[in-house]
């Protein structure tokens, strides 16, 4: 029996001394067969939904929250949230995704659902309670991991375009197939994604980012044509292109790897942003030598500053959130190219100085971004990481250089040589800073100071 929980024994008396049908439909029922925890309950009433939670409110001794617009109502009992709406048929113009609506059957309400999946239901009323319900065989889709429309694919995403990125995002979270017809109706609708308002797309896009393998949903977007109106920046790093002997890597591919990589590491969304975004400024720095080959100079560059467009057009937020994401994509080529290289002191201060307090986050996307298929390759890389983490570790330790800021402030160098704000006084405050990142002189006042003092003779300023 799946309706142990005791608020459904509640709805069944509620519904059964009205006299209308109820069932539990949706996302539950589906979860309950995934094994999957899930405390948002979706109740469709064969009459008004509104009347049976106002009755179950009063029953139960709680407040009931109702939605006249939407001809909704949602309450909360023990932590278990409850929405009623009546069972309804729906009907769309090609302009909107706002659906015409009136009151229909069970089956009705069924037939409008995205997937099979989502459409099995159980009943609530005495006789049949906790009964499957499953016009569509939503339980067969379910046990062959497939995505399916319940009626026409073409209607189902003509009607409400954003079906089609909710497809992907469930074959990401899930690790299901999309059906093969479910998918061209996709490729053939896909243009319609441009009425969906953005924030809505953001939402699925969020989902598709925090899954398992977050690579599923954006290799599904690109092949079924949703990507080149959703993220074209990203559709445009697709695809490889040679001259003579040199060809480079296919970009698009290369960031699907990196960001999976990122995925098994870590489940931060805004560090699995980064690592879809951290090479998005390739096609636009790509250049060929026909000496050297494919060059992708300051795409690092080019790149933070596209971040904050992108998150501006995707309605992601634009704090720090945005902030994280372009620094990351900034540095990301920093500690590669210490690994490279012969680690100096001086480099990984800047490094730190740089990263701050997501130095870590930093490091875990650069070993991410390590997808050679040479395995002798990437262990090497990995090995000079670990150089480099060591190298942290210990001038973290000796000179606390993490988030530092110089001893000498501006003020200070103002005060003591009665100076207005100038260039002078930046100059010399980088002159310190610069001291103490390359080891010249330690991370303390009396240190600054003197160097301060040297400077100003240098430019031959007095004390006041």
């Amino acid at each position: 029996m799946p309706l142990k929980k005791p608020i459904f024994r509640h709805i069944q008396r509620v519904v059964d001394r009205m006299g209308v049908e109820a069932y539990v439909v949706g996302g539950y029922v589906r979860d309950h067969y995934l094994h999957r925890p899930s405390s948002d309950v979706d109740v469709v009433v064969v009459g008004s939904g509104v009347a049976v939670a106002e009755e179950l409110a009063r029953e139960l001794g709680v407040k009931v929250s109702i939605f006249k617009t939407y001809g909704t109502a949602m309450l909360n009992w023990h932590g278990i949230e409850v929405e009623f709406v009546g069972a309804r048929r729906e009907s769309y113009t090609p302009e909107s995704r706002n659906p015409q609506v009136e009151p229909g059957t069970l089956r009705d309400d069924q037939l409008r659902r995205d997937f099979t999946i989502n459409a099995m239901a159980w009943s609530l009323n005495g006789e049949t309670f906790g009964e499957l319900v499953d016009p569509f065989d939503g339980m067969y889709d379910l046990e062959d991991c497939i995505i399916r429309t319940p009626c026409e694919p073409d209607k189902t995403f003509s009607d409400d375009p954003l079906r089609m990125m909710r497809a992907v995002r469930f074959a990401s979270q899930l690790g299901f197939d999309i059906d093969n017809e479910t998918f061209d109706g996709i490729c053939r609708q896909a243009s319609r994604i441009q009425i969906i308002a953005r924030e809505r797309i953001a939402v699925e896009l969020n989902k598709i980012m925090a899954s398992p393998a977050p690579s599923i949903g954006l290799e599904l977007m690109h092949n079924a044509g949703l990507l080149k109106y959703v993220l074209p920046e990203l559709e445009r790093m697709a695809g490889v292109e040679q001259r003579g002997k040199h060809a480079h890597k296919d970009n698009f591919k290369h960031t699907l790897k990196v960001l999976d990589n990122v995925a098994k590491r870590s489940n931060d969304l805004w560090l699995r942003w980064a690592a879809l975004f951290h090479d998005i400024g390739k096609p636009q720095t790509k250049a060929y030598d026909p000496r050297a080959g494919w060059t992708f100079h300051q795409h690092e560059a080019v790149g933070s500053k596209m971040v904050p467009q992108l998150f501006r057009r995707l309605k992601l937020p634009m704090g720090e959130p945005m902030r994280f994401v372009q620094k990351m994509v900034f540095l990301h080529m920093r500690p590669i190219v210490l690994s490279e290289d012969a680690v100096t002191d001086s480099a990984v201060r800047r490094l730190l100085f740089e990263a701050g307090d997501d130095v870590e986050s930093l490091m875990t996307l650069c070993e991410a971004d390590i997808t050679s298929g040479i395995d002798r390759k990437v262990m090497l890389f990995l090995h000079n990481f670990e150089l480099v983490r060591a190298k942290m570790h210990d001038l973290e330790e000796r000179d606390r250089v993490r988030n530092f800021q110089p001893p000498i402030t501006g003020d200070i160098i103002m005060r003591t040589y009665d100076l207005p704000p100038s260039s002078v006084v930046g100059e010399i405050k980088e002159v310190i800073k610069n001291a103490i990142l390359d080891g010249v002189i330690p991370n303390d006042y009396d240190a600054a100071y003197e160097l301060m003092e040297q400077e100003a003779a240098r430019r031959g300023i007095k004390h006041k």
